[in-house]
């Protein structure tokens, strides 16, 4: 079934992932008509020869100068100078959010485009067609100007684009989908390329991806703690109040859903690793620290980012700058450092977990038998591969302002930089998840007790009913991906207990 996205209503983090595959986009008369009403006040401005950035003016640091008589050669002119880009294309699933995006953005009808504009990108996620855009290019200080003269141009046949995940020539691609050229003026031109639709794209997507994986190791924490025999009273609800930190108090709660019923084996210390013992403090901050996320994605998602604005009530043509994605600049750094140290918990539990010091006996790297085979040794050397290039990329974005474009730009956010960063370390992430995932249920296989709490016990039968054990030993990486799916499809709280996992006798 098709999902429905209307650009008359609020935009969601689940419209955007959803746009990955075909999508219906409903431009109703509610969107039609204010697009159209700015469109015929921006006629009647430039008929009074008033100044309009980009319609009669040159671009950036050439402001100063006029621009082009011809409104549709000023749209070649917008466009033919920012195909700069460089690198690897982007993802799909990036490049259709972005278009969601500013399609929704253009949609509020303080831009001055064409409606065709919109109908273009509507259309254009209906299909499988995505733009080829490259990596490289964007400062996102006046909007992702690079990134987003790539899909225009891919709309208006330029370029290159995939269509059912072939790359071919755009105009190619464009009619095998059964979509017309996009013809363009300068103001449409400027107004697809002068926002932070990209930057706002990759952020929410990447803030879903981290959001389950934080889901997920709240889980994976009470399972350990359950096969290990820990003590759970490091998830009590007065020691967590008496914290005081709102993300932990609600991390704990869910927590102790999931480990309701544990019974600790006696056999542990009184106080175990930091790795269990201070888990909901981490988690909880992290929690925390993830709300502030929400609270900017949902505002970018909700923004206009382009210049200048138009309002026909006002009768006002206003040039600025909401195209500087200094939000979610600092929110997309921020998700980075929650990546960063979820990522290192997860890591040390697994590590915890092939201890044989450590982990109450059981066999070193979980080895159904030690030396003959070798158990999780290669998953766990990858996942200290894949945390160390977390950390490596972890350095703030949103801080390392550089002048360009003459010193017009003199001060820049980056937030695009950081936004695709973390989309990449959020999928590193999801397989250290899934890499701590497959020691638990490898750990139950040799000789870890049976959960007590049977929500532990669900999350444990759920990765036995989709992975064998590891005996003998076989390639694990897509195990790993296949123990990640599994704890993408679990939901708090976790109930019943079926199966323990545990090795014949």
């Amino acid at each position: 079934m098709t999902t429905e996205v209307d650009l008359a209503a609020p935009l969601r983090i689940a419209d955007l992932s959803a746009a990955r595959d075909p999508v219906r986009v409903v431009v109703g008369p509610q969107v039609r008509d204010r697009v159209t009403h700015t469109r015929i006040f921006l006629s009647e401005v430039l008929g009074e020869d008033r100044a309009v950035y980009g319609s009669t003016t040159g671009f950036g640091a050439l402001v100063g100068y006029a621009g082009r008589a011809d409104l549709r050669d000023q749209a070649d002119n917008t466009l033919a100078h920012l195909g700069a880009g460089h690198g690897p294309d982007l993802a799909p699933e990036i490049v259709r959010a972005t278009a969601l995006v500013r399609a929704w953005s253009l949609a509020q009808g303080a831009s001055g485009v064409s409606p065709h504009v919109v109908d273009a990108l509507a259309a254009m996620l209906g299909t499988t067609f995505v733009p080829a855009v490259p990596r490289w290019g964007s400062v996102g200080a006046s909007g992702d100007l690079i990134p987003l003269g790539a899909v225009a141009q891919a709309l208006r046949g330029r370029g290159h684009a995939y269509l059912d995940g072939v790359r071919l020539p755009a105009a190619e691609a464009l009619q095998r989908a059964g979509l017309e050229p996009l013809p363009l003026d300068g103001r449409d031109a400027l107004a697809l390329v002068n926002g932070t639709s990209l930057t706002t794209a990759a952020t929410a997507l990447a803030l879903s991806a981290v959001r389950a994986a934080h889901r997920s190791v709240q889980v994976l924490t009470c399972l350990l703690a359950d096969l290990l025999g820990a003590d759970p009273q490091f998830l009590d609800a007065r020691l967590l109040r008496a914290y005081g930190h709102p993300g932990a108090i609600d991390v704990g709660a869910r927590m102790r859903r999931v480990s309701e019923g544990l019974v600790p084996s006696g056999k542990r210390p009184l106080q175990e690793p930091y790795s269990i013992r201070c888990a909901p403090q981490l988690l909880g901050a992290a929690e925390d620290a993830l709300r502030h996320v929400d609270s900017v994605v949902t505002a970018d998602l909700g923004s206009v980012s382009d210049n200048p604005l138009l309002f026909p009530d006002d009768d006002l043509v206003v040039h600025g700058g909401n195209f500087f994605g200094q939000p979610a600049a600092f929110a997309a750094d921020l998700l980075s450092m929650v990546v960063a140290q979820v990522g290192n918990l997860a890591e040390r539990q697994l590590d915890l977990l092939v201890d044989p010091h450590r982990n109450g006996g059981l066999p070193p790297m979980l080895a159904a038998g030690p030396g003959q085979q070798h158990g999780l040794q290669g998953v766990q050397l990858a996942s200290t591969a894949l945390i160390a290039e977390i950390r490596r990329d972890a350095m703030p974005a949103s801080m390392q302002s550089l002048p360009t474009n003459l010193h017009n730009q003199d001060v820049i956010p980056l937030g695009t930089q950081a936004a695709l960063r973390v989309f990449d370390q959020a999928g590193l992430l999801r397989l250290i998840v899934g890499s701590l995932a497959l020691g638990l249920r490898q750990a139950a296989y040799v000789g870890a007790r049976t959960p007590t709490a049977p929500g532990c016990g669900e999350a444990l039968a759920a990765l036995v009913a989709a992975i064998p054990p590891v005996d003998p030993d076989r390639p694990l990486d897509g195990d790993v991906r296949r123990a990640a799916d599994v704890m993408d499809t679990l939901e708090l709280p976790l109930t019943s207990l079926t199966l323990d996992g545990r090795r014949d006798a």
